[in-house]
């Protein structure tokens, strides 16, 4: 697979259901952020890119951001390509954000009422297997890692 520049950083607003923009994040580099309230319980945005099978995502090496996105068994989206922008939401051990994965799609919905200015956030819930990668949520219960700890 040939290596591939940064992926741009707008929102598709065909993916979008709210008003949303990217912008310099004091979690992580980039962030996404509401342009206006979100009420609990909505859509907010599909995550989109390039589906890949296992044995292709297996074989992405790990830059500095990671833009893939699991969304079933032998299933992955890589955010880099065609991406609508989702893949800049930031990790946090608090998010606002839930995901559901319906069929070949992955959605975020809002967890709780969004004010516009709000950085969107999602718990990532990396595999256990993975490195360690340090978490900057600033969450009062943050468990310093974006990987999934078991209790």
């Amino acid at each position: 697979m040939k290596e591939l520049a940064a992926p741009k950083r707008r929102i598709n607003s065909k993916f979008a259901r709210f008003r949303l923009r990217i912008g310099h994040s004091r979690m992580h580099r980039y962030g996404v952020f509401a342009l206006e309230d979100i009420p609990a319980r909505r859509e907010v945005i599909e995550y989109t890119g390039k589906h890949l099978n296992l044995e292709q995502a297996a074989r992405i090496r790990t830059p500095e951001d990671i833009y893939l996105a699991w969304i079933k068994s032998e299933l992955y989206v890589d955010g880099r390509w065609g991406g609508s922008g989702a893949q800049f939401i930031n990790h946090s051990c608090a998010p606002n954000l839930a995901t559901r994965r319906i069929g070949r799609h992955l959605y975020f919905f809002s967890r709780q009422k969004i004010r516009a200015g709000e950085e969107l956030t999602c718990d990532y819930h990396y595999p256990i297997k993975l490195k360690r990668v340090p978490c900057r949520c600033g969450a009062p219960q943050c468990r310093g890692t974006v990987r999934y700890l078991l209790s």
